[in-house]
């Protein structure tokens, strides 16, 4: 089944129709959607820098430095692997699925989508998809550093919660960057997003604990969504719910998809 629309010029433009395609057929086509996007992403060195290399090259640094030292029933490796994990995800929630939509709209594909066979939300859903592998990569190699440098002392199961906390609440910021990416050009969407990620996760005590910054930025960091993902990551390993910061976070992705939908909205394909 398809639909035939004639545009102002008399020229019609047939779309298909997707309204019954079957849930295993839209499966499929997602997980062609999610591969693509994947690949897209170990093309891209630029996107590579700024959510792999740069998060692990500082945690590195730091750990190195100061993960050794005993914080509480671990050490400050462990504590870390939290807000650093917190800043590595939080890094590919923004930049993977941001810059890959504004790319994409200055190169027409995203007119093509809306007339093709894959339905243009499946296409969206792969690029936020596509952050999750790349966050678990990120926080595998944090913790692999962490290992080798400073021997975190953290069990299993607080590690993989703190895990889980990581990549699935990395997910609200993935809406902001495809808010980002449908209104902004890839340079202007990649300086946006830099502006928000780094001064963001100084002030949320992501790189260092608050009671070493400015106490206005101390006072600002509850405010912040990055300050509540590392705050929840944290509360893993001293065997806290966290439902404080969990809250904070779901009232953050309401906001974050309302945004990103008016963003869609208003967007030039």
């Amino acid at each position: 089944m398809s639909t035939t629309t004639t545009t102002g010029a008399g020229a019609a433009i047939t779309r298909p129709d997707t309204t019954t395609r079957p849930p295993a057929r839209t499966g499929r086509v997602l997980a062609n959607e999610l591969r693509e996007e994947l690949l897209a992403v170990i093309r891209e060195p630029t996107t590579l820098f700024f959510t792999v290399a740069m998060p692990v090259g500082f945690f590195a640094m730091f750990v190195g430095l100061w993960g050794t030292e005993p914080e509480g029933t671990t050490n400050v490796a462990a504590m870390m692997l939290a807000t650093f994990g917190a800043f590595g995800v939080i890094g590919v929630a923004l930049m993977t699925p941001g810059i890959g939509v504004a790319e994409d709209r200055e190169r027409g594909w995203l007119r093509v989508k809306r007339v093709s066979a894959t339905p243009l939300p499946v296409t969206i859903a792969a690029k936020v998809l596509a952050c999750m592998p790349h966050a678990l990569g990120v926080v595998g190699a944090m913790s692999l550093l962490a290992l080798v440098l400073a021997e975190p002392g953290i069990s299993t199961v607080a590690w993989l919660r703190v895990l889980m906390v990581l990549v699935l609440g990395s997910l609200p910021f993935a809406l902001v960057g495809l808010a980002v990416g449908f209104l902004a050009s890839p340079n202007a969407a990649t300086a946006v997003l830099m502006a928000l990620y780094i001064p963001s996760s100084v002030a949320s005590g992501l790189w260092m604990p608050l009671d070493m910054l400015p106490d206005a930025l101390a006072r600002l960091a509850p405010a912040l969504p990055t300050y509540h993902l590392g705050q929840l990551a944290v509360s893993q390993l001293e065997g806290r719910a966290g439902l404080e910061h969990a809250a904070a976070l779901l009232a953050f992705a309401v906001v974050a998809a309302g945004g990103a939908a008016l963003a869609y909205r208003r967007a030039s394909p």
